[in-house]
Parts: structure tokens; sequence; C-alpha cells
């Protein structure tokens, strides 16, 4: 395992911001770390860092303990904080070459070529990183967490205030990293977690409500809720469709459109209802769930 973390807690006086988490994430795997502000992903990350430490509970990466905060635990690790901390009066070649100087790189110019390369900053190297984008200085900020080439990748909140072109960017960037190492990603944009993770893991409160395989989301919720699409050729009797399918709600969304909420698939109640009613249904499509309508479930008040 890559990480592994015991019955973590952390208190910071008498408030408890992790509440006895345990989770476990597979060397090479690619995790969205979710939870709504306040949930204690950040406090989580900077644990499993080593930069912060926990009240009570276990935390090992690639079989090291965050309690040993040596060098050869740190280069287990690349670490992009949330607010991305830089020398803004440095150029950006010039502070990827003291950041391998710190970790006593053997061929620093070569390996910040390299990074240079990967993150895409080749025409900006010679610039000053307080002139920089957000978008460039996150791209600095994932080279400087890359360059001692780490087992394990940590990234809390790395395209917060990027536009679409430049989340774009960071995350085809993140699934090229993610092909070769241990990813754990926090972010509030949940179709940045379906494109690029296979597994969702989600704080609410400091404790771990879900850990779970992103490519199934339909477990994920309890129950076995289901919301249908229906549109008829002309109005129904509302009383009866109510009846005939048992809906919890129903809702007329466009002319003769309706989304139906239940606690189970419908599809073939409302087709019976329509045969029954001499209706003709011109659209009938269940409504998968997804991660954001999951989370919103499991974190809403």
């Amino acid at each position: 395992m890559s990480i592994v973390v015991k019955n973590v807690v952390k208190e910071f006086g008498q408030q408890k911001a992790l509440k006895d988490v345990s989770f476990s994430i597979s060397s090479g795997e690619i995790v969205g770390f979710l939870g709504p502000n306040g949930a204690g992903k950040s406090t989580m990350m900077k644990i499993i860092s080593g930069l912060l430490p926990q009240s009570a509970g276990e935390v090992e990466v690639c079989g090291i303990s965050n309690n040993d905060y040596n060098e050869a635990f740190r280069r287990k690790i690349g670490y992009l904080p949330e607010h991305n901390p830089l020398y803004l009066d440095m150029y950006v070649k010039e502070y990827l070459l003291m950041v391998a100087e710190l970790y006593k790189l053997g061929n620093k110019r070569a390996r910040v070529d390299e990074m240079i390369e990967l993150t895409g900053l080749g025409l900006e190297q010679h610039k000053k990183i307080g002139v920089l984008s957000k978008g460039y200085r996150q791209r600095v900020g994932l080279a400087q967490a890359l360059i001692h080439d780490p087992e394990v990748l940590i990234l809390d909140e790395p395209t917060t205030g990027l536009d679409p072109n430049q989340i774009l960017e960071i995350r085809n960037l993140v699934r090229t990293v993610g092909q070769e190492k241990t990813v754990m990603l926090s972010t509030h944009i949940m179709q940045e977690v379906e494109a690029i993770c296979e597994r969702v893991i989600i704080l609410n409160r400091g404790e771990l409500l879900i850990d779970h395989p992103s490519t199934d989301l339909s477990q994920l919720e309890a129950g076995n809720s289901s919301t249908v699409f229906v549109e008829f050729d002309r109005q129904p009797t509302l009383d009866e469709l109510r009846n005939a399918i048992e809906a919890g709600e129903i809702k007329n969304v466009s002319g003769y459109g309706y989304e139906i909420n239940a606690q189970a698939d419908i599809r073939k109640a409302v087709f019976d209802f329509a045969v029954a009613q001499g209706l003709t249904i011109l659209t009938l499509t269940r409504q998968e769930r997804n991660l954001e309508s999951v989370f919103h479930g499991l974190t809403k008040e």
C-alpha cells in the first residue's frame, strides 16, 4: 500500500477535525478525496504529508510512518497545498533549480528541464513567478511537487480559480502523472473526479462517509431511489398517474414532460399507465445518479 491511514483522530483544542478515520490507497491509484468545506480534507492531507501530527492513530506512506519525518519519508511524497506557496520574485527555472538543490538531486538541470517540459512551462521558464497567470503558477507548483520523482502525489485543490481551459490542462497533466504514481486529489469539481479518479473517498464533519470505486456511483447513495423523465403526447391525469406508480414526487418540467421520483425503477409502471390511459410516450428515460447528486445527498445538512 502507498498510503495507510488507521483510526486517525485530530483535535484542535475542543474541536475534533478528524474522528477515527481509516482508509488505504494502493500503488498506482488516482483517488478523489472529497468533502464540503470544513470536512477535514486539508487536515488529513497535511497529516499524511507529515506536516501536521495526528492526535491519535497511525499513518504510513510507502511503509514509513509519518512520525518519522525524515529525508526518506519526504522523498516519497510530492505535495501541492491548496494555497500554492511560491517565491514570486524568483524566475521559474531559478526556483525549480533551488527546489532540486534542496532535494540534493544529482542531475539538477536535466531534471528541471524535464519538469518544465512535462508541465508545459517552456515559454514561461525565464519569467518571474509573480507575473505568471494562476494556471501557470499551478504548473510551477506541480513541477516542484514532482521534481524529486515521488511515489505519492498529494494535490489539494489544484484547479481552484482556474478557467475551463486551464482546468482541462491541469486535469490532463494529473492523468498523465497518475499513470506512474499514486495520486490523492482533493477538489470541489465533481466532473474532474469523474474524469480521472478510480476511487472516491468522501469526508463530512471529520468522519469517513464513503470509500468506493468511482465507476459504480449507483451504489453510493442509500436506498433504491430512481428518477425517471417521461414525456407524453398530451396531458395525463396526474392523480391517476401518482396512484398508478406510487411516486414520491411528480414535477412538470416542460410541456407534457414530467420528472418522477420514486423508490424503485418505475419505467414499466409508467408504460402500463400510458397504455391504460391511451397516451403515447414520446420520451422515457431513467436518469442515472452522478457524483454531484451523490455528494449532495450524503453531505447536505
